[in-house]
């Protein structure tokens, strides 16, 4: 029988044994010797937590307060049921939650969206890692945001990176090195996440030969690649994408004008720039 399974058959022992006693006021004292609950985030059950603050990472601008208390209930259901980590994620978080206790007292914490891997966390502290349920991506980020992204962003987005790579290096040196830097779009660094970035690499390592992603060291790749976000809707996405030639000293530009019709993405990358751009 596996672990899980010993845990699950050994907690419903218990509560039947605390049914037909006294003890039924200790469920959750059962919980947590079967590991299924933590007492870490005890405080925001209690009601010390007013006021929760999540910030993007890639956006500063990107940020929204949590004062809902149904909202912050929902979030210690989450937490509490964290298992804890003695390793978190390589990924870079993609947000920080700020709890505030007042009193000049805050909980940090940084989290990785979207990752939800039984022995890597995705939730840290200071002095603290725990695997959190991807239910905060859905359940409490998602429900708060107020900004539309484009329909399907990582399609559109990664893919129209692809395509202008596709278009400009077809005619190059296939040695030279290749780094494309994602880091300076900030009106869609608050869309892109550290596990879509780990599924750009791949496409990158499996359609080109020396192309990578990289937001430093600039002077080790012969060909640079840079992109802004023009504007987005729903259904419409814009953007500009930079190649610079480091040997040759040239710069080209190419414009996607991405739109969302009869059910599907037509992407569109183009060296003039569109009328409607």
């Amino acid at each position: 029988m596996k672990i899980k399974s010993k845990r699950h058959l050994f907690l419903a022992i218990l509560l039947v044994f605390c049914f037909f006693s006294s003890g039924c006021n200790k469920i959750d004292e059962l919980k947590v010797k079967a590991g299924l609950k933590n007492t870490d985030f005890e405080y925001i059950k209690q009601g010390k937590i007013q006021k929760i603050v999540i910030q993007s990472t890639r956006d500063q601008g990107f940020r929204f307060i949590v004062t809902d208390q149904n909202a912050i209930r929902e979030l210690y259901d989450i937490l509490s049921t964290a298992k804890t980590s003695n390793e978190k994620s390589s990924l870079e978080p993609d947000y920080v939650f700020e709890m505030d206790e007042g009193n000049n007292k805050v909980h940090k914490f940084n989290y990785i969206a979207g990752l939800e891997k039984k022995d890597s966390g995705n939730l840290y502290s200071n002095d603290k890692i725990y695997v959190v349920s991807k239910r905060i991506d859905n359940d409490i980020i998602k429900s708060f945001w107020t900004i539309r992204k484009p329909k399907d962003f990582q399609e559109v987005y990664y893919g129209s990176m692809i395509e202008a790579l596709n278009q400009y290096l077809k005619d190059k040196d296939k040695n030279k090195a290749v780094g494309v830097s994602l880091k300076d779009d900030v009106e869609s660094g608050k869309f892109i996440l550290s596990t879509d970035l780990e599924d750009f690499k791949g496409n990158l390592k499996s359609e080109f030969k020396n192309v990578s992603l990289a937001d430093k060291d600039k002077e080790n790749y012969d060909i640079w690649v840079t992109i802004k976000t023009q504007g987005y809707k729903s259904t419409l996405y814009k953007a500009i994408v930079v190649f610079w030639d480091k040997n040759e000293r040239s710069e080209k530009r190419y414009y996607i004008f991405d739109k969302y019709e009869n059910g599907r993405w037509n992407i569109k990358v183009s060296e003039e720039k569109p009328d409607a751009f």
